[in-house]
């Protein structure tokens, strides 16, 4: 495994349409692994493969010791509403108002091909929603109410 560099808010890889993942292949199981150790690494919940420069419908998230590998996802279904602070990985420090679905459902491959579906809410519903559209060239910063803060204190419990 090895962490990759993560691309910042101004890199035109972060707003291109990712392809398709075909087949499962070791290169595909090797970037899921660097992802999730990259994503951990950053203190991160959720990473998608273009912010770490690769065009593959590929995304982990694990907002609560639970990890997730989705590949092609695609979201079915969503309901609700939850407003909040959201932040990226690509724009660090900085953090907005975002409105999102409070449940998804999505559909996904995971690193075999085998499809299979998953339920969130709340934090795991927000980052869904998140990390998908990194995979369409959307960032989070068109959603944000008002403007961009500073959030470079780290509260911890």
């Amino acid at each position: 495994m090895a962490i990759r560099k993560i691309r910042e808010f101004g890199d035109p890889v972060l707003n291109k349409v990712c392809r398709p993942v075909k087949e499962a292949t070791p290169r595909i199981r090797q970037l899921v692994d660097d992802m999730f150790e990259t994503m951990y690494d950053a203190m991160g919940v959720g990473l998608a493969a273009p912010q770490v420069g690769i065009l593959k419908r590929i995304v982990v998230i694990d907002t609560d010791g639970t990890p997730h590998a989705l590949i092609n996802p695609q979201i079915l279904e969503t309901s609700g509403e939850q407003t909040g602070e959201e932040g990226c990985l690509s724009l660090p420090g900085k953090c907005g108002i975002v409105t999102r679905p409070d449940y998804v459902k999505v559909k996904a491959y995971d690193v075999d091909m085998k499809p299979f579906e998953l339920e969130g809410r709340d934090l795991l519903a927000r980052a869904i929603c998140h990390e998908c559209e990194h995979l369409d060239g959307i960032l989070y910063t068109s959603h944000v109410q008002g403007e961009l803060k500073d959030n470079t204190v780290i509260e911890e419990d």
